[in-house]
């Protein structure tokens, strides 16, 4: 049986206007294209319009994944235990070797985006710091070697 998948609500909201994208506006411009490309004559010898039906069936593949996705989609509860780190906490952490700041949130796979500081909870980082509690320190072993964090703050 497929895993659930947990998402907050705004990564799931985003999930839902892709997919009503893709459904809509992209699959008019590709089929615009389609025709477009029809329209010149022989499609036997027409590169146009086999790279336009090959993007076709990109979309309708992302389509059906995301489709797929959303159907196992649980939303984050907004009364899970806020002292602990847990999915779709906000964290604030302290580098112990090098006295930096830093707050990720933590998210599923699917919204993690290192841009706005989201880490996915299966990210070594993510990982090491699940469980833990404010004033904890944490040792994380990652690629380049380990890395001592001190939970300073939890908030969703």
């Amino acid at each position: 049986m497929p895993e659930d998948i947990y998402l907050t609500q705004e990564g799931y909201e985003k999930l839902v206007n892709e997919l009503e994208y893709l459904k809509t506006v992209k699959r008019r411009q590709l089929s615009k294209a389609v025709g477009d490309a029809r329209s010149h004559g022989d499609i036997s010898e027409n590169a146009e319009y086999d790279a336009a039906k090959d993007a076709q069936g990109h979309n309708e593949k992302h389509i059906a994944e995301l489709e797929e996705k959303l159907s196992r989609v649980r939303i984050l509860d907004k009364d899970m235990p806020r002292d602990q780190v847990l999915i779709g906490a906000k964290v604030k952490l302290v580098d112990l070797d090098t006295e930096e700041e830093m707050e990720y949130t933590l998210v599923s796979e699917l919204e993690a985006d290192y841009n706005q500081n989201k880490i996915s909870v299966t990210s070594p980082v993510g990982e090491g710091l699940l469980g833990h509690k404010e004033n904890e320190t944490v040792e994380i072993k990652v690629p380049a070697g380990l890395l001592k964090y001190k939970i300073i703050k939890i908030s969703r």
